[in-house]
């Protein structure tokens, strides 16, 4: 535990290379800057495309990031030290290794180190880089990242605050304030670069060690079979860490649900695509376009740009991608048909990145937990994104099963059950919106679909109303 820290070393990909550190001021991470492109119509959700030449990995901890040479060490609390086991490589040993350094894993590793546990983090990305995602939080969301503490932060990027949110359909146009209820006021819609790069400084001031450009290979079992901690590589060679508790914060293609052979223990029909781009210009309110078959809208974000999103059913979407020259092109061919009103508004020159997307999103739940380990966010669970509530769900579960793992750590007799209540309470809390969710994309005709939007609304704000009424996990109430 008194062993110095690991010194910083980072190979940057693009964007501006920062070094957080306590009281210092936030530098934005720039989402135009280049990055490694993270999607192709092949590739499904989590699937990212690895690097050529990833260099040797960056280490966080304790709250600060310095390149090698620099002189500095880190506080006391931190991962124990490194030994070495000889050909097998480096050994690392913590409370609890989170595989996956997103807004599941980053949010989840925080809550587990404020309340007192060595915590890992892994991720074979480098950051601050970009993923699949449309990033709109609702109030649901608002209140997790309020208990979270990281809102004004994330405020303080220039996220701009969404007051007033549009609805337009063939039965008029509905338009509403954003109420000021569960200690919300507005909602966000943070760049995913920016989003995860401010819940990873959270996580690394609250003491977790985070390391990049890491990929974890496999779990390891103890002789009952237990899992015990997680091999894998970076730019040094084998790594391991051993933990008493193992998380999967890795996505829909989770490595960690594989490897430990998580059963799905929900399966729905994938029948809805998601594409969007972003588009330079004014946009000053959350707007929601619906058509036939088209489910479209608008959520602004950083750098007076709008996230421009369009679910609609996987056929059509293949259908216009199939009579079109590229993903583009469909995508502006889909809205010009469609949604015309908000077509003519979207100037081709205004277009800032090409168009991205799932063609096929899955809805299911997979068995959470067993003996040693766990999985949250997309890794556990994920449902089409036409409720707009992925992030949410993912900040929801994080606070949940830090919960879990704190009692099980502190008391192990009590593990299967901390951990078969957080599966409980996960699958009763998702299950409002999981059910919406399948019926909006059947896409019914639009006085169906307006009366299910207004019952995601209602669902959402009870569970914004549930979560803001929750007891602060052991962590945030020491800090209050």
């Amino acid at each position: 535990m008194g062993a110095p820290a690991q010194r910083a070393r980072r190979v940057p990909r693009g964007g501006r290379v920062h070094e957080p550190s306590r009281g210092s001021p936030h530098v934005v991470p720039d989402p135009t800057a280049p990055h490694r492109r993270l999607w192709s119509p092949s590739r499904s959700k989590g699937q990212q495309v690895e690097g050529k030449d990833v260099g040797s990995e960056t280490v966080q901890t304790g709250g600060s990031v310095r390149p090698s040479g620099s002189g500095w060490s880190g506080p006391s609390r931190r991962t124990r030290p490194t030994r070495q086991p000889g050909a097998s490589g480096r050994v690392l040993e913590a409370d609890v290794v989170v595989v996956g350094a997103r807004v599941a894993g980053a949010a989840t590793a925080t809550h587990l180190a404020r309340a007192g546990h060595d915590v890992v983090m892994l991720d074979r990305a480098e950051f601050p880089s970009d993923t699949v995602s449309t990033h709109v939080i609702v109030r649901s969301g608002m209140v997790s990242l309020a208990r979270l503490g990281v809102v004004e932060a994330l405020v303080a990027t220039g996220a701009p605050t969404l007051r007033r949110v549009t609805f337009s359909s063939r039965l008029g146009v509905l338009a509403r304030e954003v109420k000021d209820r569960h200690g919300i006021d507005f909602l966000l819609a943070p760049r995913r670069v920016i989003l995860d790069d401010v819940l990873q400084r959270a996580a690394v001031e609250s003491g977790v060690t985070l390391r990049t450009a890491t990929s974890v290979d496999d779990v390891v079992r103890d002789g009952q079979g237990r899992v015990v901690g997680v091999t894998g590589h970076d730019g040094d060679g084998p790594i391991e860490v051993r933990a008493r508790h193992v998380v999967g914060a890795d996505g829909l293609s989770s490595r960690l649900a594989r490897s430990v052979s998580a059963p799905l223990t929900v399966v729905r029909p994938a029948l809805a695509a998601s594409q969007y781009a972003y588009f330079a210009g004014d946009w000053p309110v959350i707007e929601h376009h619906l058509a036939d078959e088209v489910f479209a809208g608008v959520f602004p974000t950083h750098g007076s740009e709008a996230c421009v999103w369009a679910i609609t059913p996987e056929a059509t979407a293949r259908r216009f991608r199939r009579s079109h020259r590229g993903a583009d092109d469909a995508f502006a061919a889909l809205l010009a048909e469609r949604v015309p009103d908000l077509a003519a508004r979207l100037d081709p020159a205004c277009q800032r990145e090409p168009v991205r997307g799932m063609l096929r999103m899955p809805n299911h739940a997979r068995k959470p937990f067993g003996p040693g380990w766990s999985l949250v966010g997309d890794a556990g669970y994920h449902r089409d994104a036409i409720t707009g509530h992925g992030i949410s769900d993912a900040l929801r579960d994080a606070e949940l099963l830090a919960g879990a793992i704190d009692c099980a750590l502190s008391r192990p007799a009590r593990e299967v059950e901390a951990l078969a209540l957080f599966e409980q309470d996960r699958d009763r809390l998702a299950g409002p919106i999981f059910e919406l969710t399948q019926q909006l994309i059947t896409f019914p005709d639009q006085e169906r679909f307006v009366e299910l939007q207004r019952s995601l609304a209602v669902a959402i704000d009870d569970l914004a109303g549930e979560l803001y009424a929750r007891p602060l996990p052991r962590g945030l109430r020491a800090r209050a």
